[in-house]
């Protein structure tokens, strides 16, 4: 039987393949699985693609997830994505109720589940996922590096 750490590992390289497709943009790429773990949507970087600042993977996920479920509760559902969520994707994914966040790269420039900010865990909000940071690290960081460099 397969255990949680596998599950994540398993659905994170399919966020990294997605990643990998995101041509000029910083390649990030966020995967949405239902509660029964079928593969619901998916998303990366779309910024320069689509001159939209808000055309990050994740928020781009989560629209595409609430279409296939025809509501915008994603309840059940796990956000799996290559880099740790901003602010603005990590309010989105705790307003749209997401239950768990799976990510690989801590960004301690912006992140917002746990580096700069905890958006995700703050007691003052109505909705808290769990959440799995650090999930294949080294692979999502290199990604990044890879681009930048």
């Amino acid at each position: 039987m397969e255990t949680r750490r596998e599950r994540h590992e398993r659905w994170m390289r399919r966020a990294l393949t997605v990643a990998a497709g995101a041509g000029d943009d910083v390649p990030v790429g966020a995967v949405i699985f239902g509660p029964d773990g079928a593969e619901l949507a998916l998303g990366r970087n779309e910024r320069e693609l689509t001159g939209d600042p808000t055309a990050h993977a994740e928020v781009l996920a989560l629209r595409r997830a609430a279409a296939v479920l025809g509501e915008w509760r994603l309840t059940g559902c796990t956000l799996v994505v290559t880099l740790e969520p901003c602010t603005m994707c990590a309010g989105a994914l705790v307003l749209a109720r997401v239950e768990t966040v799976v990510f690989g790269a801590w960004e301690p420039k912006t992140g917002a589940a746990g580096s700069l900010w905890d958006v995700v865990r703050d007691r003052r909000l109505n909705h808290r996922p769990e959440v799995y940071g650090g999930v294949l690290e080294t692979e999502c960081a290199a990604l990044l590096t890879d681009f930048f460099e």
